[in-house]
């Protein structure tokens, strides 16, 4: 780990003064950290090479979930033990809760926080081992013909083919939630669906946020419909799922009149299948209708040399997530 100065703000204020300080004479050399679940392992690993650390956990403005003005703000610094415990969340909100509660691992749900979860690197192990965030040597992407177990089946023609990290990113997207960050120049707030990005060179990030902005909270509308997230794990204790689906249904008595199906861990961002949307429009919740809701959402996949198994785990959690949230599991 290469030596950094350390910096630990009380506000959000303070915080700010130091993104836009450190990172407008140098960009990417400034590191928030949260709970410090990925950041401090990629420090580790000289993946992340920080001159400055601001730790946020003391800036209490960015800790707890509240109602805020037709949405339920979730400050970026709770931690996922915190979210899963709420009550709020737990019965209004379920699709987050069964993210939260999908990390397994006690010390990271203590330790991680909602926004870090959605800033963390992505998990390929082409990154992770030093071939850059698009896994080129000599101009020619590694992944197509390598190891690609793991990687993207849908938005996969290139050049990003790693999936999407984030636990709450689908959940997030399906309920129409919003991002909000903050930087010297003023607040503004990321729709969820647009603050996940598919980069195209290795300078750029995953995510919109740009290099002096924090992200303060996730905003969560009150109005939302019956709604889950369903993960398929290889093993349930310290895996990452292989396939995830999170949606959201708006009922008219037994039929639905509006369905949000979002993908998880098969695209480089979270993946809006849209074309399950449609065809679940109008429809009531049942067996064959769950099942077909699947393979639209699959449609369009192109797996990779070795990654053809998760088009249909990507069905069946898409099935298995309707079912449960229409009640039929």
């Amino acid at each position: 780990m290469e030596k950094f100065s350390y910096a630990s703000p009380k506000t959000v204020k303070e915080t700010v003064a130091l993104l836009d300080q450190k990172t407008n004479s140098n960009p990417g050399q400034v590191e928030v950290l949260a709970g410090g679940t990925d950041l401090i392992a990629m420090m580790k690993e000289y993946l992340a090479t920080p001159k400055l650390v601001v730790n946020i956990k003391d800036v209490h403005e960015l800790h707890g979930i509240r109602p805020e003005k037709g949405w339920v703000s979730i400050g970026a610094a709770t931690t996922l033990d915190d979210l899963a415990e709420n009550q709020m969340i737990r019965t209004k909100y379920p699709s987050l809760y069964e993210a939260a509660v999908g990390i397994t691992s006690p010390q990271i749900r203590n330790m991680g926080t909602v926004g870090g979860d959605l800033c963390q690197r992505p998990r390929c192990w082409y990154f992770r081992n030093g071939y850059g965030l698009l896994a080129m040597d000599n101009g020619k992407p590694l992944v197509p013909n390598g190891e690609n177990r793991f990687h993207a089946i849908l938005d996969n023609s290139g050049p990003a083919y790693f999936v999407s990290p984030s636990s709450f990113g689908p959940a997030l997207v399906a309920l129409g939630a919003k991002v909000k960050a903050i930087s010297s120049s003023g607040a503004r707030e990321i729709p969820a669906a647009e603050f996940f990005v598919k980069p195209t060179s290795e300078t750029q990030r995953e995510i919109s946020l740009k290099p002096n902005e924090l992200v303060t909270a996730i905003l969560i509308p009150e109005n939302v419909g019956k709604n889950t997230t369903y993960e398929i794990r290889e093993r349930q204790a310290m895996d990452w799922p292989l396939a995830a689906a999170a949606v959201d249904l708006k009922m008219n008595g037994g039929t639905i009149s509006q369905a949000r199906v979002v993908l998880g861990h098969v695209a480089p961002t979270p993946f809006a299948a849209t074309a399950a949307d449609q065809f679940l429009a109008g429809k009531s919740i049942d067996e064959k209708t769950a099942e077909e809701a699947g393979r639209q959402a699959v449609q369009s996949a192109t797996p990779l040399s070795q990654n053809a198994y998760k088009v249909r785990l990507a069905q069946v959690a898409v099935k298995r997530a309707l079912l449960q949230a229409g009640g039929k599991a």
